[in-house]
């Protein structure tokens, strides 16, 4: 786990990062049904929020939601009349999604009360340990996007 120098190992960071993450999910899970939603349409909601009027595919690509589980989270927000699907008006084959006034109200206030319970859980962290979280967490993900092969090199693999 550790070496004599007080290192901790990857799998041991890995294995605090994911039951922190499991943990972290898991309250945030509980507060936002307690709203009446499910995770991937507040997702779809807080998206919608701070980029405004997006593709159903852009959605999909921001909150990493496969197309079929899109299409089933904005039905049930437009059945709410949370969102409403509208053509572009610079290329009527694109079709955008957009917050309504309801929905814009019911998210902004949901959201600000997200925040609160994220700032909740990182009370205990100095500006500090987050600025160090973030940075190291942002060279794990980034170094863990680049080790990721590609379908040419699994393809080419393959066929060694």
């Amino acid at each position: 786990m550790t070496d004599q120098s007080n290192n901790i190992s990857a799998p041991r960071l890995w294995l605090v990062l994911a039951r922190a993450y499991g943990s972290i999910v898991s309250y945030i899970e509980g507060a936002i049904t307690g709203q009446g939603l499910g995770l991937s349409d507040f997702m779809v909601l807080e998206v919608l929020l701070h980029k405004g009027p997006l593709t159903i595919s852009v959605i999909g690509e921001k909150v990493l939601l496969a197309s079929a589980s899109m299409t089933s989270a904005i039905d049930r927000l437009e059945k709410r009349g949370l969102v409403v699907r509208r053509s572009c008006n610079s290329d009527r084959r694109i079709r955008l999604v957009e917050l309504t006034c309801e929905g814009k109200g019911f998210i902004a206030e949901i959201y600000a009360r997200h925040e609160k319970d994220l700032e909740q859980v990182t009370a205990g962290l100095s500006t500090e340990e987050r600025r160090t979280m973030y940075e190291g967490l942002k060279k794990i993900g980034l170094a863990a996007k680049v080790a990721i092969p590609t379908q040419k090199e699994v393809e080419h693999k393959d066929l060694a």
